[in-house]
């Protein structure tokens, strides 16, 4: 587990997540609000401090518009990219 505490930053795909790591705030806002998970499984899973996972989810909650942002991006981009995925549906002749 890390013993070093970890700022949030904005340096890697335009997106807030812990310094140093491509662990998102998005990511740890969803592994513990949306799949249930407590922060520290979470933490352990991931090799982090249990108060990294905290500073993102209060960053989460801090920072609202910016996560709106965030998440419009990530639905966007994945609109835009629609025609180059495959449905399983489309597989079956």
């Amino acid at each position: 587990m890390s013993q070093t505490a970890r700022g949030i930053v904005r340096n890697l795909h335009d997106e807030p997540h812990l310094e140093g790591r491509r662990v998102t705030v998005q990511f740890l806002k969803t592994q513990v609000e949306d799949r249930g998970l407590a922060p520290r499984t979470v933490a352990d899973r991931h090799d982090l401090d249990v108060a990294d996972v905290y500073r993102a989810l209060t960053y989460y909650h801090d920072n609202p518009a910016e996560m709106r942002a965030v998440e419009r991006q990530r639905e966007d981009a994945i609109a835009e990219h629609d025609e180059l995925t495959t449905d399983p549906e489309d597989l079956r002749g």
